[in-house]
């Protein structure tokens, strides 16, 4: 063959194929890779290709738990590591080519970048978010595919960078030998913030959901700076001594001999990453300021952790040291940015330049979801007055009024609300795992006191194994600091339940902790957001997906609040001067009356799930049920053609349930033994259901078994037992095949034989579903 003159024998070999017939995989492999190194991409370090961007939402189902579908890109082109340009979305050449658009500019919004292609391996439909290509989008041939250097020049086009801050930009992250790589929003906040600082600002705002990693990501901005010779001497600040040390022994590392931690209120200027608490450069006599043994000009960038606590208060200790550096670039990181009246976040560091919610991190699967047990008590719905002349068990006078939830182990102490507490906190790890790491949010030190013994009561089997099985961590305690090191690593058996008031609500990486009980009034939005994030990290190798709150003070209120995951509001106004006062302190130390001989019971006990929307589902899981699977499907006829249609039922059940459908919940509530398809036929659409004893049933009562032969019909009639005991996934799975009674019939391979093949094995299979759910009342 003569082949034309100018081509390629891999171009005339990809004109002969019917591109038709090709998977999306060739599609990639044999048109677009090729267009991308023909543009001069370098295929080792500026093509991904098949990149995870997240893990999966994690789909709770009863007490065990299951992943939606990560997102993939198909395809992400970089300048440098870290520093993309372009996401391309591929299809198969049965659509069109811009077919993939809408799905690469979700990602493109998503991951920050600037260029969205499409591709079905005719052509390339292009997106510009930049507006610096004159048109939106165009559609280009393959072989005109932008180079690197051109879609570069175009980036910076775009941000303004001259070659100055293309430096700055461009500075490589750390990643030495095990050096985790940033996740997608982390790279966002890392990027933006050097982009910033290139620019010249010089006060930075991030918010990002507890658990998603800001000292990696303050890291991975101080290295980038450091290194660059952007900023030569950082001082990072935090507000618990714990934090300052993870911080040095983790993520901070790599600073190695460059770094020390200010201790003993001794100054060594020698070294050029300093770490500290804001408790150990201030205080109240002009001495101790040992901030000031610094030059004002000797840090060029401060970061401050949990911006939110101190020194978002204009009057603060920790702010004096912010002004007193006032010239360093100054970065506050918080999950929870305070916006009141007397103290803003915002109004100091300004809007903030990325915010990753806990929302979108649950979304994601970067984060636990979480469901929630409401219990109330009746002494906190209905309140309390003694009757006349009521002393406490001290024999004190107590004041004749009603006294009420607010009024609980502060100025009244009923008892046997403690013990009942205790009591049904113990129910819910007997039922779960009693050794599921546990924090109680208690009022204040007392109460944090009184709850441990009245845990250690209920519990009184394993506190006889170790003392240590129910601990009192708190700020007065000596012994806390160690027992809070030995609760937060998950390694480390013992504490189990933990009791505190305010020790724990901040800062402490609890990786595993699976259950946060609230015994205590919430008013603050921070301070809520501060306490759930103790149970929103993921940590798959001990089993922690999930977490579950048990509220007894109508805490968890706060979720219906439109600032729960939102960005927030700014009220602050500097004109009307800083707030002064003060709250309770932890201890609270003022005189409670003790009451042993009131009795406390629990009148309403609900359980609350995580929907897909990030909010609780307060309404009815039947009516949540019907509304859902109505989104979908109008009608019952609807419905059992989609069903009877789809060649796994599992797919169906899999994708309602990451549409936010609790099957297990729901057959909690509604029956266990009904199939999930009975489930949602009779709470959607009113029909009786059938457990599937009752479907298994019928179809032995039918003749399909006569057509196979005895040792295929055992098989058939096990599968059958395997589904009316344990359910629908058993039919589907050819792992069924490998355990008992099948086992015993033969090997997987034997079994296809009886059937004559797997084809009419997985037939077989088919049908029996089928007369399953054919079968009616």
């Amino acid at each position: 063959m003569v082949q034309e003159r100018g081509k390629k024998p891999e171009e005339e070999a990809r004109e002969n194929i019917d591109k038709k017939e090709l998977s999306e995989r060739d599609i990639c492999t044999k048109f677009i890779t090729p267009a991308l190194r023909n543009a001069k991409w370098d295929i080792r370090t500026q093509i991904r290709e098949e990149v995870k961007l997240t893990d999966g939402r994690v789909i709770v189902k009863g007490n065990s738990s299951g992943r939606g579908k990560p997102k993939w890109a198909d395809y992400i082109l970089y300048h440098k590591p870290n520093l993309p340009l372009a996401v391309i979305e591929a299809k198969n050449n049965r659509h069109s080519v811009g077919d993939g658009m809408q799905q690469a500019l979700m990602y493109a919004e998503m991951l920050d970048i600037p260029f969205a292609f499409s591709s079905n391996g005719d052509a390339f439909l292009v997106h510009d978010r930049t507006g610096t290509l004159g048109q939106v989008e165009e559609e280009i041939p393959l072989e005109k595919f932008p180079s690197p250097e051109f879609l570069w020049e175009k980036y910076c086009e775009w941000k303004g960078f001259d070659e100055g801050k293309q430096k700055v930009v461009t500075q490589d992250y750390y990643s030495g030998s095990g050096g985790k790589t940033p996740r997608y929003y982390q790279r966002i906040a890392i990027n933006r913030t050097v982009e910033a600082i290139a620019k010249g600002q010089d006060r930075i705002l991030l918010v990002m959901a507890t658990g998603t990693g800001k000292t990696f990501t303050a890291f991975q901005i101080i290295w980038r700076l450091w290194k660059g010779g952007v900023k030569q001497r950082i001082l990072y600040l935090a507000d618990r001594n714990i934090l300052v040390d993870q911080t040095k022994i983790n993520d901070f590392k790599p600073f190695e001999k460059a770094m020390t931690k200010i201790k003993n209120r001794k100054v060594d200027t020698a070294y050029e990453i300093y770490l500290s608490l804001y408790q150990a450069v201030t205080g109240s006599e002009e001495e101790k300021n040992i901030y000031k043994q610094f030059s004002p000009d000797f840090f060029d960038l401060v970061i401050v952790d949990e911006c939110h606590r101190g020194s978002a208060a204009e009057d603060s200790a920790w702010r004096e040291i912010l002004d007193y550096f006032s010239s360093a670039t100054q970065i506050g990181l918080t999950a929870t940015p305070k916006e009141t009246k007397e103290i803003s976040n915002t109004d100091y560091f300004g809007k903030p330049i990325y915010t990753y919610s806990l929302k979108q991190g649950i979304e994601d699967g970067f984060l636990a979801p979480y469901r929630v047990v409401r219990i109330d008590l009746d002494k906190d719905l209905e309140g309390w007055r003694p009757e006349k002349e009521k002393t406490d068990r001290y024999g004190r006078l107590i004041e004749d009024r009603i006294y009420g939830q607010k009024d609980y182990d502060r100025g009244l102490v009923l008892e046997k609300r403690t013990e009942l507490v205790a009591r049904k906190v113990t129910e819910f790890l007997k039922e779960n795992d009693r050794f599921d790491k546990t924090i109680v949010f208690c009022e204040n030190i007392d109460h944090a006191e009184r709850m441990r013994r009245a845990l250690v009561n209920e519990n009184s089997d394993l506190a006889a194994e170790n003392r240590r099985y129910v601990m009192r961590i708190t700020g007065d305690n000596p012994e806390a600091k160690i027992e809070l090191d030995d609760f937060i690593t998950p390694e480390s058996r013992y504490p189990v339940i933990a009791t505190t008031s305010k020790l724990m609500s901040t800062g402490v990486d609890a990786q595993t902790c699976k259950l946060i009980v609230l015994d205590k009034r919430i008013q603050s939005m921070t301070e809520f957001k501060q306490i759930i994030g103790r149970g929103t990290r993921i940590q798959e190798d001990y089993g922690k997906f999930y977490f579950t709150i048990m509220d007894f003070k109508k805490a968890t209120e706060l979720f219906a609040d439109p600032d729960f995951d939102g960005d927030p509001v700014q009220v602050y106004d500097p004109e009307d001067g800083p707030f002064r006062g003060r709250g309770p302190l932890e201890g609270d130390g003022s005189e409670k009356y003790f009451v042993g001989d009131v009795e406390v019971n629990v009148i309403a006990e609900r359980r609350q799930y995580f929907g897909p929307d990030g909010k609780l589902i307060t309404e009815s899981l039947k009516d949540y049920t019907r509304k859902t699977v109505l989104e979908d499907f109008e009608s019952l006829d609807s419905f059992l053609q989609h069903w009877n249609e789809a060649e796994k039922k599992q797919a169906i059940l899999a994708e309602l349930e990451e549409q936010g459908l609790l099957l297990d919940a729901l057959s909690e509530e509604v029956g266990k033994d009904f199939d999930p398809f009975d489930l949602i036929c009779h709470v959607a659409f009113d029909r009786p259901p059938l457990s599937r004893k009752e479907r298994a049933e019928k179809v032995r009562k039918s003749d399909y078994f006569s057509k196979y032969g005895e040792q295929a019909k055992e098989v058939l009639s096990a599968l059958l037992n395997k589904y009316a005991d344990e359910g629908l996934e058993n039919l589907e799975s050819m792992k069924v095949l490998k355990v008992r009674p099948f086992d015993r019939i033969g090997s997987q391979l034997e079994i296809m034989r009886m059937f004559g093949g797997k084809k009419s094995y997985l037939d077989a299979v088919r049908g029996l579903e089928n007369q399953l759910y054919s079968v009616e009342v």
